[in-house]
């Protein structure tokens, strides 16, 4: 089984930039693609970025693209998520996940091991 925290939320003015961790703890994370999915108010949780076991492959969701960069580092069992060029309607919870064996890069119903979130909030 694999744990997972995050951190590095916060409040930042629009055109900032902030850098969330998650720190994963289990001996198979260095075998697992991962992903960083956000929830805003009254709205579904949605997919922002995933990457695979080894780093080699990363995705994006079209509205972070050039803006937000995936990484992993399995020496330290932690990815990242820099996000730059914030914007107020990145305003959301933020969770990083594990990705269930066989399941898609892109759906939230195929991650697992969800963390207890971060927040980002940027202002205008």
């Amino acid at each position: 089984q694999v744990q997972l925290v995050e951190s590095g939320g916060g409040l930042v003015q629009a055109g900032g930039s902030l850098r969330l961790s998650c720190a994963a703890s289990g001996r198979t994370f260095s075998s697992s693609g991962m992903g960083w999915f956000r929830q805003a108010p009254g709205k579904e949780r949605e997919f922002v970025a995933a990457i695979n076991w080894s780093g080699g492959r990363t995705y994006y969701a079209d509205s972070v693209k050039g803006r937000f960069t995936i990484s992993r580092d399995n020496a330290k069992n932690t990815v990242a998520l820099q996000m730059n060029s914030l914007a107020p309607e990145d305003t959301a919870v933020y969770y990083c996940a594990r990705r269930s064996p066989g399941g898609s890069y892109y759906d939230s119903k195929d991650f697992e091991n969800w963390g207890q979130g971060t927040q980002v909030t940027v202002s205008s």
